[in-house]
């Protein structure tokens, strides 16, 4: 017996040292995928781009956030921010000779994308080249490609023009399938998120706000593109209303793209703008490599500070995910800002459709707090800030949004199921109560075991409509727009970024760039620096904490299978409405 147990403990120990010698052969593979390396820019080179992982505001600090299953290594991931300060270093590095973009599908909102097309047209006032070859545009990465000195399709490629169209998905049939009834309060006739579990279809209204955004967005499209391409609105609209671009030879017969070419053409094109001899060929650098070249602009850093504080996700209350906003990570935030004696303004960079009223309420007093301390706070809004999202920015010294730009949504709702059939008549499961008072089981859940009852239902629309009040005076107070006015405007109703100019929502049209110039001067400084929070965490030690989590495996998934995940999201998305919501539809998807 003891030769078996000093084996068996020989083995264990055994066991142990090698997974702990793996553990830290493993530790050192990925603390080597997430150093930083020293970049060298040849002299001569094109710096090149392909624009397909998904662009985000700012970067995931995991790795594993954008991990490659193929080549078992994390893809290194870039955000707007970091793009565009790229492009804008790009400008002024004598290295750099142009950009070379391959592009097919550009995974991004319109406003994101319109951002990154801005940043391209103002790179080109450098003199230096722009080209894009595509075997693959979609409508979105044209609009992108169209400013561009030459557009390149691949001879047997596709260039997809046919105008947009916006698709949601209802669950009505499938809960009434499983026994789940909705309960649901809302105020404002447009507040339609809560739709999906109460109709099988978009109501009137519903329709009428989404075909007012698509109308716009795609006035913006034809407008952007006729100006880049040089052909006439009318033109281009009967291009697209009739599908006339079928094949590659129509896209370069109506002068949408300059030539089709195959790649090695393409090449033989980059050689010739660089000058090379026939031997030579052109010397790329990925952008997600000369992102981390130092910016040759100098840095004052005497000069004061303005913050950016990027805001990404759905608004939750409590600590927030890497895809949410929670409320307490960004008071911590503000606060900490506020308290900055270096930092003079603040940029509120939101691309948010919204989320928990009393969040929102939470975050928005901090902005108020911010402005008592006498720092001048400008919202920029990124592809969407609607509902919860309009909430946080309502009380700006000025707001920013990009013309198509999703906004408004000032509305609540409250939003909850009976799930009592299902667990009784599926599942065979039957509950009991006892109570105390009469409304001692009044739910705090989203999924209910019963039916609201008439005087539950009233309690629940009379805290909707206290809250969808306050909405409306905060609004009020922050724009300086009558009560009156603003439920004129209000109802839950959605609006692109130029409507929402035009009905005094927004102050001015512009990017992220444009925010920050207009904080500077509010704040009356010459010269600053720029600081973006929340601040990247240490990409080694992000990872080891959640390696033993979900969020590798769900970013794999998410690789693989994005359709269905967006599903998911939204039915996930229940477990977190607790209490009256402030979000906009699901999702509005256009294409």
């Amino acid at each position: 017996m003891k030769q078996f147990l000093k084996f068996l403990l020989a083995s264990v120990m055994g066991f142990f040292l090698a997974m702990f010698l793996i553990s830290m052969v493993g530790v050192g593979w990925l603390a080597s995928m997430t150093q930083k390396e020293d970049v060298k820019v040849e002299p001569n080179s094109i710096l090149k781009a392909t624009l397909s992982s998904e662009i985000l505001e700012m970067a995931p600090s995991s790795p594993m956030a954008n991990f490659d299953p193929q080549t078992l290594k994390p893809r290194k991931a870039l955000g707007l921010h970091d793009i565009l300060a790229a492009l804008k270093n790009a400008k002024i590095d004598d290295r750099i000779k142009g950009i070379y973009l391959e592009l097919s599908s550009v995974n991004a909102g319109f406003a994101t994308v319109e951002e990154i097309r801005n940043a391209l047209l103002d790179f080109k006032e450098s003199g230096k080249f722009l080209i894009v070859y595509s075997e693959f545009m979609t409508q979105k990465t044209y609009y992108l490609a169209s400013v561009a000195d030459k557009i390149f399709l691949n001879p047997v490629g596709a260039l997809e023009l046919k105008g947009f169209s916006s698709r949601l998905s209802f669950f009505k049939k499938g809960m009434d399938e499983l026994g789940i009834e909705p309960q649901i309060t809302w105020a404002g006739n447009f507040k339609s998120a809560t739709e999906p579990f109460r109709l099988t279809q978009m109501s009137e209204d519903n329709r009428l706000q989404v075909r007012a955004i698509l109308d716009d967005f795609y006035q913006i499209f034809i407008d952007r593109i006729s100006t880049s391409r040089d052909i006439t609105r009318s033109e281009l609209h009967r291009i697209v209303d009739s599908l006339e671009v079928r094949r590659p030879e129509d896209a370069k017969r109506l002068k949408l793209v300059d030539d089709l070419l195959y790649i090695d053409q393409v090449q033989e094109v980059l050689a010739q703008n660089l000058d090379l001899e026939e031997e030579e060929e052109p010397i790329f650098i990925k952008l997600s490599k000369y992102a981390e070249v130092e910016p040759l602009e100098e840095i004052d850093y005497k000069a004061g500070k303005i913050a950016v504080v990027v805001a990404q996700g759905n608004i939750t209350g409590g600590p927030g995910k890497s895809n949410s906003i929670g409320s307490d990570d960004y008071v911590k935030i503000l606060q900490e800002v506020r308290k900055d004696e270096n930092i003079e303004a603040v940029v509120f960079r939101i691309n948010s459709g919204g989320g928990s009223a009393l969040a929102s309420e939470i975050m928005l007093r901090e902005v108020q707090l911010l402005r008592k301390a006498g720092k001048p706070v400008v919202a920029s809004m990124g592809d969407v800030a609607a509902s919860g999202g309009y909430y946080i920015a309502c009380d700006s010294d000025k707001i920013f949004a990009e013309e198509n730009t999703v906004t408004g949504s000032i509305g609540v709702f409250a939003l909850m199921a009976n799930a009592g059939p299902f667990f009784e008549d599926r599942l065979g499961i039957t509950t009991d109560t006892v109570k105390t008072t009469k409304y001692s089981d009044f739910p705090t859940t989203p999924l209910l075991r019963k039916a609201l009852s008439s005087d539950e239902q009233q309690i629940m629309q009379e805290g909707v409509d206290h809250i969808y009040d306050t909405f409306l005076s905060r609004v009020s107070e922050g724009r300086g727009l009558a009560k009156d006015s603003v439920r004129s405007l209000a109802a839950g109703r959605v609006w692109s970024g130029r409507q929402a100019l035009a009905v005094g929502l927004v102050d001015q049209i512009g990017g992220v760039g444009d925010a920050i110039v207009e904080a500077a001067a509010l704040s009356k400084m010459d010269s600053y620096r720029v600081t973006i929070y929340p601040e990247k965490e240490d990409p080694l030690a992000k990872l080891l904490a959640e390696l033993t989590g979900k969020e590798v495996p769900e970013a794999m998934i998410r690789e693989q299978f994005p359709e269905l995940c967006e599903l998911y999201d939204d039915l996930s998305s229940l477990q977190e409405m607790k209490g009256p919501q402030m979000r906009m539809p699901f999702r509005m998807e256009i294409e």
